[in-house]
């Protein structure tokens, strides 16, 4: 415990890689331990980096019955960035004979890049009815089918958004980004499972080795990120008022039960609802350009789509208490255990999957979220990698066509609009995901059930 915490500091990690973060990771749990109303632990999940206010891969739960606060930090910019997975029911070899085209196709598809547009206009009164209805608003308009809903956190809907409390600008900034990934460590990437680690629980996810499986990695883009940047600067010029002592300035936030807390739950909860849409029209997108490649009607069930970047209302036992708490999650997984009510009844005796996107032209992970998670960390879990060093740095020490070059020549090609971009996300930019999955498995927090291999990569 240091200075004013209120509460512990937890960090999740083996001795090395909690040797090679940061001292601002370790500072950051601190300070969020020192928020009002914070219940049991500040922790850090094993991809912990340095972030703004909050540390990547920080959770943290907060009692609004005792003075407890929701802050715009601790859920991030880029809100309920996200993952999700889909069966092809490809085979390995039926893919390797039309790689290339796959590859264009989804390049020329799927809008990726800073700024990046799409076909998908909303009108006014179209923006407001997505952000209230999400994957499911999506899925009304033709953009998939209600099945992915189950396979949904949420079930495709975050309740309680107020697109009443989300600005002109978020609106404008996201009027025509629909269906885009956007830049940065988003991607669309088709992989083969490589390994299975555990029969019984991938058996239950219908993966098997050498599936032909595509996972989807994108957030709220600009709407997401406006909302981060408006409520950060309203809550910390607030924070006074409340009388709250901020250890830090960008862990500004306000009491869950205010009227500043309740606009930013609202707006936040309306970008969590635009990224769901989002990776739902994507997902519309991917099956028919996918089917278009192959030939044929291709149905791409998904597997589960999981979201990071969120402050969630959840029940959970604290010692002996049931307690109605609100979980920040900032670069992390939601992973509940085995028979959890929100759950799919097809997937309740596994756990939750737990979708690890790993950096680009490395392993990605399946797990599962165990029962012993649910009594740690709020279940929760580790979300990527984590960055072993800044994006500035990454451009200094590689080059975008050199990554793209060494890459292919391992069998993994990759499509982007940016080289810089590319360097950015170089695969040695980024701790050893495999690390980083195995601390988590040895903590409890999810238990491994298959590793993902990269075949193709779309990136941002």
């Amino acid at each position: 415990m240091r200075g004013a915490m209120r509460v512990p500091g937890i960090i999740y990690a083996s001795d090395e890689l909690v040797r090679a973060m940061d001292d601002k990771v370790l500072q950051q749990a601190a300070n969020v331990a020192m928020l009002p109303g914070i219940v049991s632990a500040s922790y850090a999940m094993p991809d912990a980096h340095w972030g703004y206010g909050f540390p990547i891969g920080g959770v943290a739960a907060f009692d609004a019955e005792a003075g407890g606060v929701v802050s715009a930090g601790g859920v991030g910019f880029d809100i309920s960035c996200g993952v999700r997975c889909l069966h092809t029911g490809i085979g390995l070899e039926q893919f390797e004979d039309r790689r290339i085209a796959l590859a264009d196709a989804l390049y020329r598809g799927i809008p990726a890049g800073v700024g990046s547009t799409g076909s998908v206009s909303l009108s006014e009164s179209e923006m407001t009815a997505m952000l209230a209805g999400g994957a499911a608003w999506a899925v009304e308009q033709g953009y998939g089918r209600i099945a992915d809903l189950a396979r949904t956190e949420e079930r495709g809907r975050m309740a309680g958004a107020v697109p009443a409390a989300v600005s002109e600008r978020a609106r404008r900034r996201q009027r025509d980004e629909m269906g885009t990934l956007g830049s940065g460590n988003h991607y669309l990437e088709v992989q083969r499972v490589g390994e299975i680690f555990d029969e019984g629980i991938a058996k239950l996810y219908a993966i098997a080795k050498d599936d032909i499986v595509i996972s989807i990695h994108c957030g709220s883009r600009g709407l997401g990120h406006q909302i981060g940047t408006e409520y950060l600067k309203e809550m910390a010029q607030s924070a006074a008022g409340f009388g709250i002592d901020l250890p830090d300035r960008e862990l500004a936030c306000a009491p869950i039960h205010s009227a500043l807390g309740q606009r930013y739950l609202g707006a936040m909860r309306s970008a969590i609802n635009c990224a769901l849409a989002n990776r739902q029209i994507i997902t519309h997108l991917t099956r028919e350009i996918v089917s278009g490649v192959f030939g044929r009607d291709l149905e791409l069930p998904l597997l589960y789509d999981v979201s990071h970047n969120t402050c969630k209302v959840e029940e959970h036992v604290v010692g002996q208490r049931k307690m109605t708490l609100h979980v920040h999650r900032k670069g992390a997984t939601r992973a509940f255990g085995p028979n959890h009510p929100d759950l799919p009844s097809e997937l309740k005796a596994a756990g939750q999957p737990v979708l690890i996107g790993g950096s680009m032209g490395t392993s990605s992970y399946v797990l599962a979220g165990t029962g012993n998670g649910n009594e740690i960390a709020y279940a929760s879990a580790c979300h990527g990698a984590g960055r072993a060093m800044s994006r500035h740095a990454a451009t200094k020490k590689w080059h975008g066509r050199k990554v793209v070059d060494d890459l292919a020549r391992k069998g993994i090609l990759i499509r982007s609009p940016s080289m810089r971009g590319i360097a950015e996300e170089a695969p040695g930019a980024y701790k050893d995901v495999s690390a980083v999955v195995d601390a988590a498995q040895r903590a409890g927090l999810a238990r491994k059930v298959a590793r993902l291999l990269p075949l193709l990569c779309i990136k941002g």
